[in-house]
């Protein structure tokens, strides 16, 4: 396992451009791919709830638009909240590009605090694999 305080830090970072006037709950997400890339990206809330992005879909969506197609880690940090997890849909997306060995770190306002698998978040999840 690589060390997981980059993606920390680039999750904080991003996590101070969150777009969050309604819940007033900011969130950053950090993902690696497989050559090591660190894609990142804040939560972003809109008037029309449930039309907004958590961080981890909008980390994905970065991923995506450079090219990249696989998630070996991701770390999600919260301001108000210790030991965030990605929320149902969230793991469901991470799943999309993950597997179920997909390392999933989980943060306080200060570093990792604990690491699990995808798997451990999302069993018996479904895929592409599945059709």
């Amino acid at each position: 396992m690589s060390d997981p305080r980059n993606l920390f830090e680039a999750a904080r970072a991003v996590m101070a451009n969150a777009h969050a006037p309604y819940s007033g709950f900011p969130v950053g997400a950090a993902l690696r791919t497989p050559g090591g890339t660190i894609h990142a990206g804040c939560n972003v809330e809109n008037a029309s709830y449930p039309e907004g992005w958590c961080a981890e879909t909008s980390a994905v969506a970065h991923m995506i638009a450079a090219g990249e197609r696989e998630i070996v880690e991701i770390a999600v940090v919260a301001e108000r909240m210790d030991r965030i997890t990605p929320c149902g849909g969230c793991r469901q997306r991470l799943k999309e590009f993950g597997t179920a060995d997909t390392l999933v770190h989980l943060c306080d306002r200060d570093g990792v605090v604990g690491t699990v698998r995808l798997g451990e978040l999302l069993p018996m999840a479904f895929g592409l694999e599945g059709r």
